[in-house]
């Protein structure tokens, strides 16, 4: 008040401290406000990593509600674009029948620019009101700096550059046919031992999504990870989009952004997308000899359910046909994201990508 002449009412002004990892006091204040003072509204921001790292005296424990933000999905990206038309017709969609051409035409290529621009706030607003390019690349390529500034705040100086490595590695690992995380893409005779803790701080950094493999389809879907197998993507598909150093001109080259790197951006994005929809993170099934992987595998409420991804049209999905034969009684429905059109076949329900956030609804549609 002093420093601005501004008042600050009591429920009518909104306080925001910003950065509080940076000061612990801040942080311990807040047991405070609640106890001493509630009739003032606080809003704090934050990064997750930096408040565990602050280490503040203490913490104040059922003072505060927590609210996790992720990067914006296709959906609100859509809504920062002005393409508000667009929103409402998927919002609005109560049938499995196909999308009509001018929807779906449009829809596609509105996907193929939150691929290239992503999700995070700066470079979707260097692109949606400013319509520049090297701005947005810019904005992005800020963003991996800054996070690579983070890896060095790790308390244990010697898990920096195996942070940097694996972190680096990414595109590495996602480009390959099976997507499982080796070690030796790291750096060779890389061991496990060696380098699970800085994938951990990476996992609890919220910069990365681990995703294991399940032995079986069951619930609880945690009790069958088999922990030795696992795939990582990253927490937003424009930032893995730059860290692969895919220039934006694929954008124009037909299904080429989809089909990047082994769809490994379609993938990506599908990911996220199930992160904000469904409280159980997914895990991935896979079998050997024949090789079989289905891409992910949901649990929504007490079912689970299949999902494969495939970034073109027209497509067949043998493994899912496998994990049916092998799981028939427990499969209810099967999930395939694709280029081709909304449909229900028996028990395949096909999803175009660019109706990725409407999942849940069109699991329930399906299933009545």
């Amino acid at each position: 008040m002093l420093a601005t002449g501004q008042k600050i009412l009591p429920e009518k002004t909104l306080i925001i401290f910003d950065e509080i990892q940076d000061c612990p006091k801040v942080i311990n204040a807040m047991k405070y406000f609640c106890e001493n003072a509630p009739q003032y509204h606080v809003a704090c921001a934050g990064s997750l990593l930096g408040i565990a790292l602050a280490k503040p005296a203490s913490f104040p424990v059922g003072k505060v509600d927590f609210m996790q933000m992720n990067p914006m999905n296709f959906t609100e990206f859509l809504m920062a674009n002005g393409n508000d038309n667009l929103v409402q017709y998927m919002e609005r969609i109560d049938t499995i029948e196909k999308v009509p051409d001018t929807f779906f035409n449009q829809l596609s290529e509105k996907l193929k620019m939150y691929y290239v621009v992503g999700g995070m706030p700066e470079p979707v607003l260097m692109w949606t009101e400013e319509k520049d390019v090297e701005a947005m690349q810019k904005a992005l390529s800020n963003i991996i700096s800054a996070y690579e500034r983070d890896f060095a705040k790790h308390p244990n100086v010697k898990e920096f550059p195996k942070i940097s490595m694996i972190w680096k590695s990414i595109p590495s690992q996602l480009a390959r046919e099976n997507k499982k995380f080796i070690y030796k893409v790291v750096k060779e005779g890389a061991r496990a031992r060696e380098y699970e803790d800085a994938l951990q701080w990476l996992v609890d950094a919220n910069l990365i999504k681990k995703i294991y493999r399940i032995t079986a389809p069951g619930l609880p879907i945690s009790a069958y990870d088999d922990l030795t197998a696992f795939k990582i993507y990253m927490s937003d598909v424009g930032v893995l989009r730059q860290l692969a150093q895919l220039a934006p001109t694929a954008f124009g080259e037909g299904n080429r952004l989809f089909t990047e790197f082994k769809g490994a951006l379609s993938e990506n994005y599908i990911l996220e997308s199930l992160t904000n929809q469904f409280e159980v993170l997914p895990r991935y099934w896979s079998m050997i000899n024949p090789s079989y992987e289905v891409d992910f595998i949901i649990q929504r409420k007490n079912e689970i359910f299949p999902i494969e991804v495939k970034a073109e049209a027209n497509t067949t999905s043998k493994s899912l046909k496998k994990y049916k034969e092998k799981y028939g009684d427990k499969v209810k429905l099967r999930i395939r994201f694709s280029m081709d059109n909304l449909s229900l076949d028996d028990d395949m329900l096909n999803i175009p990508l660019f109706l990725a956030d409407y999942t849940d609804k069109l699991i329930e549609m399906s299933l009545k």
